[in-house]
């Protein structure tokens, strides 16, 4: 995974426990793609510590996904989903001697696609 999907990804997951001007400098350049010089007019600081603050942004995520893991765990749990899909999907109703039982999987298998769309989407 390059870089910037990386970043993105622990924003999505940590970017609530950011300061405002760590998220609107880090939207503005990551988001928005504006240039550090950009940034740096449009907050009335200089280009260097726009670079410093969203360094140590980029260092406070990081360290949050070591402590706490929730991307890592995301990307197993999302790995899992698409196995127990591969499997419900390759089922058959000659798999099954009881209707009942056919019809459980049916409703489990429309449960199970309308939990993971958006997991298995990424």
């Amino acid at each position: 995974m390059d870089k910037l999907a990386e970043m993105a990804l622990l924003v999505d997951f940590y970017g609530p426990l950011l300061t405002e001007k760590q998220k609107n400098v880090w939207d503005l350049h990551y988001q928005q793609d504006l240039s550090l010089a950009e940034i740096a007019e449009i907050e009335h600081i200089s280009r260097q510590a726009i670079h410093d603050l969203l360094k140590r942004t980029e260092r406070i995520l990081a360290e949050y996904e070591e402590k706490l893991g929730l991307v890592q765990r995301f990307w197993t749990d999302r790995e899992k989903l698409m196995e127990v899909q591969t499997l419900l999907e390759g089922l058959k109703k000659e798999d099954f001697t009881n209707s009942a039982a056919w019809e459980r999987h049916c409703q489990m298998r429309i449960m199970f696609e309308d939990v993971s769309k958006n997991i298995t989407a990424v």
